[in-house]
């Protein structure tokens, strides 16, 4: 699946040749120049893995993996610094990173460390998700309702997958499209509409208490109800 990335890194050159190594390695990348910018996003939208410089300007990247983790998010976070002190990489692992990088750096270890990262996140991280009858055993990509077997598409697996992730919540079709493609050239908004009319179709015939919703104009959400 692909794979999304939020990037905080006020350095221009820097950013710049991050996005296009992470974007030829079929990451999603989205790019922020400061704190602020980089905290609205991962509290708003989704992402599988982060990349936070510490010297951020507007809000610490320091604060930043702070908040994210005092928000319940818990994808992986790689932390930047140009600080030698040993104390930096210790106040950013013990606020949530889980891993770092001192600069300078060879960008292709950022790369190595990310597969790492997300490798650890697709099994001891995330290993399980659950909503009402239904079980995603992330490391296997199976998912289960009341104990049998769901079958799904890799699409559809991809599309429940981040549904699940945030239960209740709206998410839009940009961000479901995003997680599941690649590239955004010739792209169909209405394939989302047409995976998310199979999914609805394969749940309501397994279970009544489970439910994705259309919410015009802003995304779906998937919600548990009482089974009628």
């Amino acid at each position: 699946m692909v794979q999304r990335v939020l990037l905080a890194e006020d350095d221009e050159v820097l950013r710049g040749q991050l996005i296009d190594l992470l974007t030829t390695r079929q990451f999603v990348v989205e790019s922020f120049g400061d704190g602020a910018a980089a905290l609205d996003f991962g509290l708003n939208q989704a992402f599988d893995l982060a990349v936070i410089d510490l010297g951020l300007p507007k809000l610490p990247g320091l604060d930043v993996v702070k908040a994210l983790r005092s928000a319940g998010l818990d994808q992986p976070i790689l932390i930047l610094t140009a600080r030698a002190d040993w104390h930096d990489k210790v106040q950013g692992l013990e606020a949530g990173a889980d891993d770092y990088l001192v600069k300078p750096f060879h960008i292709e270890e950022l790369v190595a460390r990310l597969g790492a990262l997300s490798r650890r996140a697709g099994g001891a991280l995330q290993t399980t998700l659950s909503l009402g009858p239904l079980s995603m055993d992330v490391k296997a990509k199976s998912v289960l309702v009341t104990g049998q077997a769901l079958t799904l598409t890799a699409y559809e697996y991809g599309l429940l997958h981040l549904l699940l992730r945030r239960p209740g919540q709206i998410v839009s079709k940009s961000e479901l499209s995003d997680h599941l493609y690649q590239e955004d050239l010739d792209r169909d908004s209405n394939v989302i509409e047409v995976f998310v009319g199979r999914l609805r179709r394969k749940l309501a015939a397994v279970t009544a208490e489970l439910r994705i919703e259309t919410h015009r104009g802003q995304g779906y959400r998937l919600i548990q109800q009482s089974a009628s």
